[in-house]
């Protein structure tokens, strides 16, 4: 134990973590040496950034090009009032400080693109994807692929969510473990999914989405626990029901299957329906 550094102060904070058997004072530390890429610090983002925060993951990268508005105050809840106009990545960053000083934060207020996205996601040991479109999805989705950098995949419609986990690791135990395009090859035609602007969202709703994300990231940073990895969980609060499918990998799919036409993030026109170039 000796060679553990946690102090005192630490030792009080985290310690309904460290008596538990399967974290301790050694799982506390992973976590303090752990590191998170968020993309997104909305509605998914904002719970997920508040516990991993709480849960003593030292660094956390937030993306966001957005700026505060009343209307996400009704979800979006590391933002507050005083904020509205402020860049989101810098609400979310104050609120952390605030809420835990042991944790560096590194802002990016950008879009994520193809241009960055490689060396955004470098930096970090896994990636949650909180985004809000889908071309951010996909290409979130293809790099990690690419790169074999896991990936926490949540979003959320009204009432209804879904949360997976994509380790994108395959030398593991899993050796043909599925992705985001192995459910969905291509993404709708812009404009025929509506977004919470049009028609609303439960506010509560990405709160429990957002957590489940948080969850799987700290359980991949422990090393502990069985990841929805090859399922997706999908939660109806109307119903208050969670719902789990089996998630199987496509020797079709386009990025991960056994001819891949996507070989790198350049074959893809994200900002369409997110399929291959033609050219």
């Amino acid at each position: 134990m000796s060679d553990l550094r946690l102090d005192a102060t630490q030792l009080d904070r985290y310690s309904r973590h460290v008596i538990m058997d399967e974290i301790g004072p050694e799982g506390q530390q992973r976590l303090l040496e752990g590191s998170v890429l968020i993309v997104g610090a909305g509605g998914l983002g904002s719970p997920a950034i508040q516990y991993l925060a709480a849960a003593g993951v030292g660094r956390l990268g937030i993306v966001d090009d957005d700026a505060v508005e009343r209307s996400n105050l009704q979800r979006q809840i590391v933002h507050g009032d005083d904020d509205v106009g402020r860049p989101k990545v810098q609400s979310a960053a104050d609120y952390v400080a605030t809420l835990n000083p042991d944790i560096d934060v590194d802002t990016y207020e950008t879009r994520l693109t193809t241009d960055n996205v490689a060396e955004l996601v470098a930096e970090y040991d896994i990636v949650l994807d909180a985004s809000d479109n889908f071309a951010t999805r996909y290409l979130l989705n293809d790099h990690c692929v690419l790169s074999e950098t896991p990936l926490s995949h949540g979003a959320i419609y009204r009432f209804e969510g879904q949360v997976t986990t994509f380790t994108n690791d395959r030398g593991g135990e899993n050796e043909d473990p599925p992705c985001y395009r192995c459910i969905f090859p291509e993404a709708p035609e812009p404009g025929t999914v509506p977004d919470c602007a049009t028609t609303g969202v439960l506010g509560v709703l990405p709160g429990t989405v957002g957590c489940i994300q948080a969850t799987e990231v700290v359980k991949y940073l422990l090393g502990k626990g069985e990841l929805l990895e090859g399922r997706l969980l999908m939660y109806d609060a109307m119903g208050m029901t969670f719902e789990t499918v089996d998630v199987l990998s496509n020797p079709e799919c386009p990025v991960c299957g056994d001819d891949p036409a996507i070989e790198s993030i350049e074959d893809v026109a994200y900002e369409g329906t997110c399929e291959i170039s033609a050219d």
